[in-house]
This record gives C-alpha cells, sequence and structure tokens, in this order.
C-alpha cells in the first residue's frame, strides 16, 4: 500500500484522537485537520476547507452525526473518500446509506458510513452471532458511560451550555439515559428536559435531566457494552455467545474510522458501504497472504 493521505474534518473529542490515531500509524499521511473554527495546532495545517490543504484522498468526518449527511456529499462529490461515524440507527441511516451510495457512484468514491463501534464493530459482531446460530435473540447493554451522540444532541438543545448523557444498562437490551445539563442563564430547566425527552434519541429510553453547575466532576470518556446472544445452531438449541469492551469512546470511535479509512481507498469499489459489508481484512494494513497466514 501507498502512504494514505487523510484529512481530519472536526475537532471536537472524536476529531483529537482521530488526530492522534493517524499519527500513530506507518502508511497514513495526516494533511491537516479542517474546522470551522480557527484552530492553530503545532506542526499540524489547519484550514476551513479542505481545498486549502494538500490533496487528501480520505476526509474522517467527526463531526456530529446530525450533520453528516450534508456534509459527506461536500467530500464525495470532490473525489475524496470519506468515512464518518454517523450514530443514527434504523430508517435515517439507510436513508444515509441510499444518498451516499448514489453520490458515491457518480463521482467514482467511496463512503464508509457508522464506522464507530455501535453501530460499527459491534454491528459486525452481531452480524457474525446471527451467522452462529440464525435463530435466538440477541441482547445490547451499553454502560455505564457517556454517551457522545446522545451527549451532543443534549447540548444542542436551545438553553443548554453544556450536557453529559451518561447510559445505564437496566438489562435485557434496556437503558436509563442520565442527562447532566449545564443551562444558560434565564434557561427554564422544565422547557429544556421537554425538548430532550421528546428527541429521537432519548424517546425510545427512559430519561432523566438533571441541571448540574460543574461538569469538570462527571466529565469520562469511558464506556462500555456487553453483547449476548442465546439461539439454535442447525437443530441444537441453547448456544450462548457473549461479548465485551470497556473503552474510552472516542479514541475506539477514531481508530475504527482510521482503519476503515483503508478499505475506502484500496479495496472498495464506489459506494456507499456499513462495516457488515467490509471484509476484517481489508481494515488491516499489510499484505494479505501475510495477514491470513498470520490470523488463520
Amino acid at each position: 500500500m501507498n502512504c494514505l493521505n487523510v484529512a481530519v474534518v472536526g475537532y471536537g473529542h472524536v476529531g483529537r484522537c482521530a488526530v492522534e490515531a493517524v499519527l500513530s500509524t506507518s502508511d497514513m499521511k495526516l494533511v491537516g485537520v479542517i474546522d470551522v473554527i480557527s484552530l492553530e495546532l503545532p506542526g499540524i495545517p489547519t484550514a476551513n476547507d479542505i481545498s486549502q490543504l494538500e490533496k487528501a484522498d480520505v476526509a474522517l468526518l467527526c463531526v456530529p452525526s446530525i450533520l453528516v449527511p450534508e456534509v459527506a456529499p461536500l467530500y464525495l462529490s470532490r473525489g475524496i473518500h470519506t468515512v464518518d461515524s454517523f450514530d443514527i440507527h434504523g430508517e435515517k441511516l439507510w436513508q444515509y446509506h441510499q444518498k451516499a451510495e448514489r453520490i458515491g457512484k457518480e463521482h467514482n468514491t467511496v463512503a464508509v458510513i457508522s464506522a464507530g463501534w455501535d453501530p460499527g464493530s459491534d454491528s459486525v459482531i452481531r452480524t457474525l452471532l446471527m451467522a452462529m446460530a440464525p435463530k435466538g435473540l440477541t441482547y445490547v447493554n451499553f454502560g455505564p458511560g457517556m454517551s457522545m451522540g446522545h451527549s451532543v444532541c443534549a447540548k444542542s438543545k436551545e438553553g443548554v451550555k453544556d450536557a453529559l448523557s451518561i447510559t445505564i444498562p437496566i438489562g435485557s437490551g434496556l437503558h436509563r439515559r442520565m442527562v447532566y445539563v449545564e443551562l444558560e442563564e434565564g434557561a427554564d430547566i422544565q422547557c429544556v428536559e421537554r425538548a430532550i425527552k421528546t428527541d429521537n434519541y432519548f424517546i425510545h429510553d427512559e430519561t432523566h435531566v438533571i441541571a448540574v453547575s460543574n461538569f469538570d466532576e462527571l466529565k469520562d470518556m469511558g464506556h462500555s457494552v456487553h453483547l449476548e446472544r442465546k439461539g439454535v445452531s442447525g437443530m441444537t438449541n441453547n448456544q450462548r455467545f457473549e461479548y465485551r469492551m470497556t473503552i474510552n469512546n472516542p479514541a475506539l470511535t477514531s481508530q475504527i474510522m482510521v482503519s476503515c479509512a483503508r478499505a475506502a481507498a484500496y479495496r472498495l469499489k464506489p459506494g456507499a458501504y456499513t462495516m457488515p459489508e467490509i471484509a476484517p481484512l481489508d481494515l488491516l494494513p499489510g499484505d494479505r497472504e501475510t495477514l491470513l497466514k498470520t490470523l488463520i
């Protein structure tokens, strides 16, 4: 593989970790960081438009999920592959997939979408579990830990200066959302609570909104997940599987995005892909012969 030129779009929690992940690889070069806010990063080019940087092969879209479907086409249409961590499940994900598929094919580019850990790597695990036991139930239990997507959503509500959403697993795939908000002066906590609880991010879960004055004692980027499946292999019942991980949320999200950049640039045909649609080997550096001899 040649050295892959990568740009990071957005410099929040995931963007910062994406910069570190790219700089830690031997087969990628960071051409710069793009953000609407003027940045000064020692030794790293910054800009508010990708045309101001060295030519990028792949753009890592580290922006809030709600913005991704509008941002991705700006890069795909300019001949730049994209990788994002769009984390809205269901119909909206499929609609975005179809949009990115059409634009990618029109401009000979690849969009790897929802390349975080859920959706993302957990989606791959769920797919494998279903292949191992086609009949059965899978439970996904998140937390306890910070949900970046839910936190960004809560922070976007009128009257909220900052927000932190903690996911608490109740069991059997059910969750409680503890949303801590720092209010802007004059904001009404009841209005903020209503806006958060009626958003699609929160509407399906038990949600509690709590006003706080000091976030320093609350912020923790840690998260965890526990996947369980009980099902049937062939005609044999009671096949049981478990998968657990405890992680730094933005660090894992960005690392998966960086790995998916290889697949976007070197392995995939133009169009849009989620992680279950990508061969695991395509995420790794190195030639296939060496990888197969090592992994199989």
